[in-house]
């Protein structure tokens, strides 16, 4: 049920992010800025994470605990993720804000699907 789950969480997440005013994070500091005290969170999938200074990432999607640590590597996002035992894949993603409120991460360095969260 779980495998489900995340196929259909990763066919519909790409859609949720189509909007263009969006604006690149440059740098770390920058992106802890905007995460500082702060959930990312998809309200649609009760998808909340919390992404730390200190390289963790810890959460919730659909009930099931989300773990993970990330760097920044060369002006991209970089994480690797455990979803309550599945494993999701090391990889870098763009990252870009809208209004310090919405940050979007495309996943393979900008190439690849994108997921948008609010700031809450």
């Amino acid at each position: 049920m779980r495998r489900f789950l995340f196929a259909v969480l990763m066919v519909i997440l790409p859609g949720l992010a189509q909007a263009n005013d969006y604006s690149p994070v440059r740098d770390k500091d920058q992106f802890l800025s905007l995460v500082k005290d702060k959930d990312l969170r998809i309200g649609l999938y009760n998808l909340t994470l919390k992404v730390t200074p200190d390289g963790k990432i810890n959460g919730t999607a659909l009930g099931w605990a989300i773990s993970g640590t990330w760097r920044w590597e060369d002006g991209y996002f970089c994480r690797d993720m455990d979803w309550s035992g599945y494993a999701i894949p090391f990889n870098c993603q763009l990252v870009e804000t809208r209004d310090g409120r919405d940050l979007r991460f495309t996943v393979d360095k900008g190439a690849g699907s994108s997921a948008s969260f609010r700031l809450r």
